[in-house]
């Protein structure tokens, strides 16, 4: 049995940005600018999303030559769930099983 564990108000705002995108992909500084966190703060938290589940990620090359290839990101099924269930600015009720360390 896991720990069950509120998500952070970064993490709320994090994933109603991904909700919001629906089924495309988001790069993280996009991500950053428009849920308004800093890369420390959110790089960390993509991550600990991922290995629970709630997000997909890959590596895409450049749009454009000279240019750096980009994780991207989008919510799993489980990952839209959880964003619904969790919006920003809502009191902060426990989580459910999988939502343990974020």
């Amino acid at each position: 049995m896991s720990r069950k564990r509120a998500l952070s108000p970064h993490a709320r705002t994090v994933l109603a940005v991904l909700l919001d995108a629906g089924a495309r992909w988001s790069h993280g500084y996009e991500l950053a600018r428009l849920a308004g966190v800093k890369s420390g703060t959110l790089y960390p938290l993509l991550i600990r999303l991922e290995s629970q589940g709630y997000l997909e990620a890959e590596w895409r090359e450049p749009a454009e030559a000279g240019r750096p290839p980009r994780h991207v990101y989008r919510l799993t099924a489980s990952g839209a769930r959880l964003a619904q269930a969790n919006p920003p600015g809502q009191a902060a009720p426990v989580a459910g099983r999988r939502e343990a360390t974020t």
